[in-house]
């Protein structure tokens, strides 16, 4: 299934110019990097990620999925079932930012570490 051109990064001459920003650029978004988190984890369905984080509304996850998938960092898995099952996933691209998530989050770490320290 073709995604909406809706959902695709708006243009950005920067990113041409800053690859840091084009990466920045994927992943921003409030549950883009929870998301990512969730998927490293594994395929998961809709439900399973909306009850995995918490807070987030069926449209803000939809959106942030549809994005990730239209940078090629997710992909959405219809089943021909009846009720449809629809399963998310890392691409081979999304598990290389997976990786790259893992040491935001140490540098997080220490950051957090720090600032409660002053």
């Amino acid at each position: 299934m073709k995604i909406p051109d809706r959902y695709a990064q708006p243009v950005d001459p920067l990113q041409d110019l800053c690859p840091t920003r084009a990466a920045l650029d994927v992943i921003r978004g409030r549950w883009k990097p929870s998301i990512l988190y969730v998927l490293a984890d594994g395929t998961a369905r809709f439900g399973t990620l909306q009850s995995r984080l918490p807070g987030v509304t069926a449209q803000a996850l939809t959106v942030q999925l549809r994005q990730l998938e239209a940078d090629g960092v997710v992909s959405r898995t219809v089943h021909a079932e009846i009720p449809v099952r629809v399963d998310y996933a890392l691409t081979p691209l999304g598990h290389t930012l997976s990786d790259l998530m893992k040491q935001l989050e140490i540098w997080g770490q220490e950051y957090l570490r720090r600032k409660a320290a002053r």
